[in-house]
């Protein structure tokens, strides 16, 4: 048993107008393809988002320190180098030491890629 007590509803107009102009379509097209290329990259290009992937898969590489050699932190890969002999040793801290490795090189290459589009948006506000 259902009543009415009043007639709430409104109707909701949408008008889309059609623009008739040449190129028009291609330019969406591309503005579209252009919006995915900038989510699918979180605005940083092709290379800021598959700069921590590399250097996480360089860090993989056992006994070498690859990632930290990448991010051009050469003091550091080396250290850890020097550092792993002792540990191989007691064999339990050297996969720590490795994994450990592993994740700093890909931190330290989102915070350099993050560091570098911060820079440029900074540089594009005061120009």
């Amino acid at each position: 048993m259902s009543q009415m007590v009043g007639n709430d509803e409104e109707d909701l107009v949408v008008n889309l107008s059609l623009e008739d102009s040449q190129g028009g379509r291609f330019r969406n097209i591309f503005g579209v393809v252009r919006l995915i290329w900038t989510e699918l990259t979180a605005g940083v290009g092709a290379w800021g988002s598959l700069k921590p992937l590399v250097a996480g898969v360089l860090a993989v590489v056992p006994f070498l320190f690859l990632g930290q050699h990448f991010n051009r932190q050469h003091q550091k890969g080396f250290d850890w180098m020097l550092l792993q002999l002792p540990l191989a040793l007691t064999i339990l801290l050297w996969p720590v030491l490795w994994a450990w490795s592993i994740l700093d090189a890909y931190r330290v290459a989102m915070v350099a890629v993050s560091e570098a589009e911060n820079r440029r948006r900074a540089l594009e506000l005061v120009s």
